[in-house]
């Protein structure tokens, strides 16, 4: 997958990076319901409550559960702080 068709995402813990890798699209639990992200979205800032990230690479969905954070999206980039 390149830059041209999927987005960055890094997820981040107070601890340490828990990901950084190219994917399709990404699902997040907002405060109010979930939101996907794709390629050339808009950007935003949104804090997350507890819930699973889901994020496809290529035809695989992968989750990760979190209590809480904050998400930057960006230039093809998705930026999560959270709380695991």
């Amino acid at each position: 997958m390149d830059s041209k068709s999927g987005i960055f995402l890094n997820i981040s813990s107070p601890e340490s990076q828990v990901l950084g890798q190219m994917v399709n699209s990404v699902s997040l639990p907002g405060l109010g319901g979930r939101f996907c992200i794709l390629h050339d979205h808009a950007p935003l800032i949104a804090a997350l409550g507890e819930g699973d990230i889901i994020y496809t690479v290529g035809e695989k969905k992968e989750s990760l559960h979190i209590m809480s954070g904050f998400v930057e999206v960006g230039d093809n980039t998705v930026a999560v702080c959270a709380e695991i």
